[in-house]
């Protein structure tokens, strides 16, 4: 669902799906985590709690220079190519191998999503959050300046699981009804992929925000050690109320938009050599 070329088995797809996804991935982190590191900061990191986006990035390039918008960078960097190459081996394969079986049924009201996409977002999900899980936790610990511990990797899975499922499946939802409804705009070899994507991808972050604030508190040890859902009322109301759970969107939707859309641009690219090159005969 993620490119226009002719299918071919669903093991194959699945293939190509993760060697592709690894050039997304790499994109993916060497345009957006300076963004990353402004929001980690603003949403996780003691002194930070009542700086902008600007004064962020100020406050960290005059303390520690423009290599501390990269600091933790080596572990999305290595692993993000893995996570976000499987994301997309598993959608692939599991959207492929339903491509005439029981996930080609529409689902009622939807305006013709099929429950192939949803099967595939569940899928790609959970890959991505097992291999996610520790990736971010010692990214998110080199970016606010502490320490890991390898005992301590997967704290935070549960919120990231249930962040990344209702990622994937606006992520997937939102890039199959551009491809529906706009088939035209998608097949444009460089706008459609980078507004096809970054659309999807700002989107989705924007539903899950409050999330992906949670599990960044969660896995940077910020304040007392409580539940998601008390950390969530503590902010609500100390805070300025629910829109106090959004802070850190502006440099999280910048980081959306332009990583996820040029490392679409960069994925079509790599699937349309990979027609050429007769890989999927």
């Amino acid at each position: 669902m993620t490119h226009n070329e002719e299918r071919a088995h669903w093991i194959r797809e699945g293939v190509i799906g993760m060697g592709v996804g690894v050039l997304y991935g790499l994109t993916n982190v060497v345009v957006g985590h300076p963004f990353d590191t402004l929001k980690t900061k603003m949403q996780g990191q003691a002194g930070f709690e009542n700086t902008g986006m600007v004064q962020t990035f100020w406050k960290t390039v005059k303390t520690q220079g423009v290599r501390g918008l990269y600091r933790g960078c080596t572990p999305p960097l290595l692993g993000s190519g893995i996570y976000r190459s499987l994301q997309f081996a598993a959608f692939e394969a599991v959207y492929t191998h339903q491509n005439n079986g029981f996930g080609m049924h529409e689902i009622p009201f939807s305006g013709g999503l099929q429950l192939r996409v949803l099967m595939g977002a569940a899928c790609s999900a959970t890959v991505r959050a097992v291999i996610e899980t520790p990736l971010e936790y010692v990214k998110v610990r080199g970016q606010t300046n502490q320490s890991w511990k390898l005992v301590k990797v997967y704290t935070g899975f549960g919120i990231t699981w249930f962040r990344t499922m209702g990622l994937m499946t606006t992520f997937f939802i939102t890039v199959d009804s551009g491809r529906r409804h706009f088939p035209e705009h998608f097949k444009r070899p460089l706008v459609g992929p980078l507004l096809t994507a970054g659309i999807a991808a700002t989107l989705a972050w924007w539903v899950v925000w409050p999330l992906e604030y949670m599990r960044c508190q969660v896995q940077c040890s910020y304040g007392k050690d409580m539940s998601v859902i008390q950390r969530m009322r503590l902010i609500v109301n100390e805070r300025g109320g629910f829109f106090a759970l959004y802070r850190g969107l502006t440099p999280g939707t910048l980081r959306s938009f332009f990583a996820n859309g040029a490392s679409m641009v960069v994925m079509s690219y790599a699937h349309r050599k990979v027609s050429q090159l007769g890989l999927r005969a």
